[in-house]
């Protein structure tokens, strides 16, 4: 066991962990996996978009940086375009000063991409997404149209208000769904369709308010009906109500409390640990991941083939170490490196793409190589210099860590370290991170009453400047989301986008596993319900049981 140097628990080192610590020549780690992960999302920002200038063309956009930052930020079209050079920034390395020093020194001279998007038509309210049209506030998504209020939304279409949902159409207020169509408030369900307020269901149609059911039609409270008498209950519930739509939230809730739940969400896999894996073979500590072949410590990765700490990752990559949004797109061999693609043999890169053989560069993009702190050497230079920085980081003790707190551009607030770890300003602080200060122009009164239903709500709404309930923060309702709640009958939402994100990220469990019994065979089982919890919670072979 180790000690972590950050949070002070322990943590272990397993032989499988040490062997691919020496496969790719590092250190064992000072943190523990969930300080590692904690520190890596530090250094994303997605959903905080700043209007300001760009610093090349002076054109206005919407930026993951504020103006006045200590590094220039171009537009998408002037960072991609030929009209600079990164080797330009280039800087000898100096064996007298902390490497990680001069790497900020970099990081801080040449120009960071305003916002991380890619063949995208009228998205501008987007960030880390590609492929996708006519979406707004949108966010790690890919190949979404139409779709608003987003993370993670994949190949969909019309889809609001969603998390994780992959080849769905016309979703709204979805967790962790994939092939549903016209499905609400619902959460871990495939092949849906027409109905609501489901959890784990597959292949399912006209249900409401139903858990773990299979195949099946005109089902309430798991309760099986004719078409004509399931009509008839549909109607008891009054949807398009705000209030109608709490009470029908109420209900939910108190069903599923008495609905076993199963220990852990994993789906044709094999010697693995975590939640919400699929299609893996030997995988320990993973979450939300798919289509992994020896990993530990993932988080949101696909495609992913010998990688450890890795967070939003893949497809597809191999040999991936202490990255986020790094080892992506067909690369190979990348270690701390952060939002950095299509690369082979890479070390503490940000912002990297279509490269190989680089150490602590920034904003490489045309197929560079033999760089260090961007600056060009030969081949045989690049090796001598690389392993003379490594040997003075091991005596400095930096190698093998991830970039330190310093050098994220974000303050703790600001990223999705915060959606998973989430900490008050004074927790914050005294853990080394950054914290921003709310503005106040973003929290006016609301001077407007919404109306109940949304048969009710006139087009105006959308000139409206509605207040968060819950934070106070105000939020528009933009034209085509007032349309979506029309035509499928749902309420104007009294939350703003980022609390709403927030309920649908807690709708999930800790990244945490526990320890205790089977609910009904008393068998050990690992699980994301802790023991204090008072679900019944039952391993696979009951939970299977139960619903088949």
């Amino acid at each position: 066991m180790k000690l972590c140097v950050k949070c002070k628990n322990n943590f272990e080192i397993r032989p499988q962990d040490q062997i691919f610590y020496d496969k790719i020549k590092v250190p064992e780690p000072t943190f523990c996996p969930e300080c590692r992960n904690q520190r890596r999302m530090s250094f994303r920002n997605e959903r905080h978009l700043y209007q300001r200038k760009c610093d090349f063309c002076s054109k206005s956009f919407l930026s993951i940086y504020e103006e006045n930052r200590e590094f220039p930020v171009y537009c998408y079209n002037c960072w991609w375009s030929d009209t600079w050079d990164a080797l330009s920034f280039g800087q000898a390395y100096d064996s007298g000063r902390s490497f990680f020093k001069q790497l900020k020194k970099v990081f801080n001279n040449v120009p960071h991409l305003g916002i991380v998007t890619a063949y995208c038509e009228n998205s501008d309210y987007a960030n880390y997404t590609n492929y996708s049209k006519n979406c707004y506030l949108i966010f790690g998504c890919h190949a979404a149209e139409d779709c608003y209020y987003g993370w993670r939304v994949h190949d969909s279409l019309s889809c609001v208000d969603c998390l994780q949902i992959d080849k769905s159409k016309y979703c709204y207020d979805c967790v962790d769904c994939d092939e549903c169509y016209e499905l609400f408030y619902s959460q871990d369900c495939s092949r849906c369709n027409n109905s609501a307020f489901l959890y784990d269901c597959k292949g399912c149609q006209n249900c409401l308010f139903s858990a773990g059911i299979r195949n099946k039609q005109y089902c309430v409270f798991n309760k099986q009906y004719t078409k004509e008498l399931y009509e008839k209950e549909k109607q008891k519930f009054n949807f398009g109500s705000h209030e109608g739509l709490l009470v029908a939230r109420e209900k939910f809730q108190e069903f599923l409390k008495n609905y076993p739940k199963r220990a852990t969400f994993i789906i044709n896999s094999e010697n693995v640990s975590g939640d919400h894996i699929i299609n893996s073979k030997n995988v320990h500590f993973g979450f939300n991941s798919k289509n992994i072949h020896d990993g530990a410590y993932l988080e949101s990765c696909e495609d992913l083939k010998d990688a450890m700490d890795s967070t939003f990752s893949g497809w597809p990559a191999e040999l991936n170490y202490e990255g986020i949004s790094a080892g992506c797109v067909n690369s190979y061999n990348t270690k701390f490196c952060d939002t950095s693609w299509s690369n082979t043999n890479i070390e503490y890169c940000n912002s990297c793409h279509h490269s190989q053989e680089l150490f602590g560069c920034f904003g490489m993009r045309r197929k560079n190589e033999y760089c260090i702190l961007n600056k060009q050497y030969s081949a045989s230079e690049y090796a001598e210099v690389k392993q003379k920085i490594i040997n003075d980081m091991i005596f400095r003790k930096e190698y093998g860590e991830f970039f330190p707190l310093e050098l994220s551009p974000f303050a703790y607030n600001e990223t999705v370290a915060n959606d998973y770890y989430s900490l008050c300003k004074e927790n914050a602080l005294a853990k080394g991170f950054s914290w921003k200060e709310r503005n106040p122009k973003e929290y006016l009164p609301q001077n407007y009453d919404i109306p109940d239903h949304i048969q009710d709500v006139p087009d105006a709404i959308t000139k409206e400047v509605l207040a968060c309930e819950q934070c106070h923060r105000n939020y528009k309702i933009v034209t085509q989301e007032l349309k979506f709640y029309q035509k499928f009958n749902l309420p104007i939402p009294r939350y703003c986008f980022h609390c709403r994100h927030q309920s649908r990220m807690n709708k999930r469990n800790p990244r945490q596993l526990w320890q205790r019994e089977c609910s009904k065979c008393q068998t050990s089982i690992k699980t994301t319900y802790s023991p204090e919890r008072s679900e019944k919670v039952y391993c696979e072979k009951c939970y299977l049981q139960e619903i088949y």
